[in-house]
């Protein structure tokens, strides 16, 4: 069996994209990173869906890029609420952050031999990040396969995105069909202190407008705020 390297954050995406992976039939070994982000509800939902989903390897990697800032989750930044509108790259931005966990994951799965690394961003349904986007990944690729002994020796680990190109109705709608539990994701920038989303965030949002274009509703709670009705999917 082949094996894959899966970035799980804990959130709805990569959730989705762990569960595609299972379905290709992969052994699969999952990263998460603890990088100094406002929050560890993402950390503790990741090893939640690790142990669900009973895959051979989960690893939470510690790096500060608090050290760096320039970031409103890593800096004393507030999260933009509300859908209030900004100008270029959202303040939740984390710079170069793909970059810096696909090099890691390029890393593990070097050693492990593993043929693929997924990873769940999408350059649809989402905030605006540069390294979300499908030029992004296939100049990660490019890079890959020159980096690494592997690429050298003409097995470059392939890099998949397979949700790039997915509105978050199609990856809930997707999700479900694979058996995804989204009761144990989070996806907020900003939850309480008790976990609780708040709703307000561009990732809530985001979450909260999927559920309701795939026709069901979140199974998260989001105290004090009236969430959207949900209807069918277009």
């Amino acid at each position: 069996m082949s094996r894959a390297v899966v970035l799980l954050s804990g959130g709805l995406d990569s959730t989705t994209t762990l569960a595609i992976a299972h379905r290709d039939g992969h052994e699969l070994y999952a990263m998460t990173f603890r990088y100094g982000q406002r929050h560890a509800q993402e950390v503790d939902a990741a090893r939640r869906i690790a142990r669900a989903a009973r895959i051979r390897d989960h690893i939470v990697v510690d790096i500060d890029l608090r050290a760096f800032g320039g970031s409103a989750l890593t800096a004393d930044i507030p999260v933009p609420k509300g859908g209030a509108a900004t100008a270029g790259i959202p303040a939740t931005y984390v710079p170069a952050r793909n970059t810096i966990f696909l090099s890691y994951a390029l890393a593990w799965a070097e050693v492990l031999g593993a043929d693929r690394i997924y990873l769940g961003v999408n350059a649809l349904d989402y905030s605006g990040y540069p390294d979300c986007r499908p030029e992004y990944v296939a100049a990660f690729q490019r890079m890959a396969a020159l980096a690494t002994r592997a690429g050298v020796e003409g097995k470059p680990v392939e890099i998949c995105a397979p949700l790039i190109d997915k509105t978050k109705a199609q990856i809930i709608t997707l999700g479900l069909s694979l058996g995804v539990d989204y009761s144990k994701t989070t996806s907020c920038y900003d939850p309480t202190l008790d976990g609780a989303p708040c709703g307000e965030c561009d990732a809530c949002r985001l979450r909260l407008k999927g559920f309701a274009d795939a026709g069901t509703r979140d199974p998260l709670q989001y105290p004090g705020r009236r969430t959207l009705s949900p209807h069918p999917a277009p």
